[in-house]
């Protein structure tokens, strides 16, 4: 299938796609006038790209992890299985400095009521 059919099966553009080429994610074959084509199986590789994608995994780490589905073995399944562990470990560090930084929001946000408050207040 074509590029813009592989789009349009994904639910994705076709921009993503040729992104996804760049990225070393998503290989495909050319015609002699340069056109790409892909199989049906790379419906579900898109679908399964843009999965990670939503779970928060960088391009790199997407690229890192595929082995696992592109020759499965025990080996590969470890190393995917320890760097989606790193990468949850990550986002929820990131959560933990997001929670934080809200409730210094928070505390300033009260500050400034307070302030404000004083300043409305007739003397």
């Amino acid at each position: 299938m074509r590029i813009g059919e592989l789009a349009a099966q994904a639910g994705v553009s076709v921009r993503s796609l040729r992104y996804y080429e760049e990225q070393g994610l998503l290989t495909s074959t050319r015609s002699l006038s340069g056109q790409r084509h892909y199989t049906d199986d790379e419906v579900e590789r898109v679908r399964l790209i843009q999965r990670m994608y939503g779970a928060g995994l960088s391009s790199r780490t997407i690229a890192e992890v595929l082995p696992c589905v592109d020759t499965p073995s025990e080996q590969n399944s470890d190393e995917a299985f320890e760097r989606l562990v790193q990468e949850r470990d990550r986002i929820s560090r990131h959560i933990d400095e997001l929670a934080e930084a809200r409730d210094a929001l928070d505390r300033l946000i009260e500050v400034n009521r307070v302030h404000r408050a004083q300043q409305l207040t007739p003397r």
